[in-house]
């Protein structure tokens, strides 16, 4: 019969890909039970949209394997880990990351890429929001389909709830959808800061802000009012977009916030009959900024009607085609995002913000 040290001996040398650290020091086996020949435990995994998930469960058994045991239960769960420096009078203390999504300018297909993610993130088991910031065009309720005006309780914002992730946008609140957003700095400053603290945002790993385009008044107030995760920077490939964008990665580097990665949006279209890729933007423009500024590359979305129809119509890729390889490339980048937010949150774990773990690898052992 093994013992609690043999099974966490060996569950040691099972490295997290993204993490580069073992299993154990990172607190991931918990209830660890060994009851005559049967060793159980649970594998929690630092976010249910990990692209290793799979890895990582298959190394585990291997390891338990090795060691001769032949009757595992194994339980895999997943609790994402907070990549913030949350203290108790934190304005959102039931928000684990808070992931704002920039660009340096419109067009690039920002809101489009924020509502995919989000979607990608809940349909993996993450629970999310999604903040439309973009007071003066929000878009983000046409794109999901919604129409019906948040409830108030108790003096905070219900936000709508749509497949599985809590909305909130200035969408909601115009009389009518010709209506401009007219308004100067401090009330777009005012309006955010009521979105982050007037609307019930409980129990979320990851909330999901759509900035509107460039440096201006929202981005500032929105860096400067509550602590963020990162930044994900959405490009194209063109020349003019790159250049653009990486003036916002520099706003975001000067006030001192962590860059999750940079997207390229639009990359290529992949011709129906032949299925080879087309460069019609041009090529490479995310991987260059990612090269010259080194930040991750996130990934890569392509062009395609159905990504541009299911905005108009309410009805994201994501959720009306989700087999589709352009859904497919969302969800993908969803899950390196994931993944990034973990190291952020294990980076902040090493400089003593710890998140709670360290007191769950110990095991008991039973029948003895």
């Amino acid at each position: 019969m093994v013992t609690v040290d043999q099974v966490l001996g060996s569950l040691k040398k099972v490295v997290d890909p993204e993490l580069h650290k073992d299993i154990v020091s990172m607190g991931m086996i918990k209830d660890l039970s060994i009851n005559g020949d049967r060793v159980a435990f649970t594998l929690e995994l630092t976010t249910p949209a990990c692209p290793f998930n799979s890895d990582i469960e298959r190394d585990v058994r291997n390891a338990i394997e090795n060691l001769g045991v032949k009757d595992l239960e194994l339980k895999v769960a997943a609790r994402v880990m907070e990549g913030r420096a949350i203290s108790m009078d934190e304005l959102l203390p039931g928000v684990k990351n808070i992931i704002a999504v920039a660009s340096g300018k419109g067009g690039v297909g920002k809101t489009t890429v924020s509502v995919n993610l989000a979607l990608a993130l809940a349909k993996a088991g993450a629970k999310v929001g999604l903040l439309d910031a973009d007071i003066y065009g929000p878009s983000v309720p046409l794109m999901l389909g919604l129409k019906s005006s948040p409830e108030v309780v108790n003096n905070k914002i219900q936000p709508p709830e749509i497949e599985g992730i809590k909305v909130i946008s200035m969408g909601f609140f115009y009389e009518r959808s010709q209506q401009a957003g007219i308004y100067r700095g401090p009330i777009v400053s005012g309006i955010v800061k009521q979105f982050l603290t007037d609307v019930n945002w409980e129990n979320l790993d990851y909330l999901i802000i759509d900035l509107p385009p460039g440096t201006g008044d929202a981005p500032l107030t929105l860096a400067q009012t509550i602590p963020i995760t990162g930044i994900l920077i959405v490009t194209t490939p063109q020349e003019v977009a790159m250049n653009v964008a990486v003036k916002a990665l520099g706003m975001f580097n000067k006030l001192n916030v962590p860059i999750v990665g940079v997207v390229e949006n639009m990359s290529y279209m992949r011709c129906p009959n032949c299925s080879e890729e087309v460069y019609l933007f041009g090529k490479g423009g995310g991987r260059k900024i990612s090269e010259q500024y080194g930040i991750p590359f996130i990934g890569e979305i392509p062009l395609h009607p159905q990504i541009m129809e299911g905005s108009d119509t309410g009805r994201p890729v994501v959720i009306s085609e989700p087999d589709s390889v352009q859904a497919h490339a969302f969800s993908k980048a969803a899950k390196v995002i994931a993944g990034r937010v973990s190291i952020i949150a294990a980076e902040m774990r090493e400089q003593g913000q710890d998140d709670g773990r360290n007191d769950s690898g110990s095991g008991k052992q039973n029948g003895m």
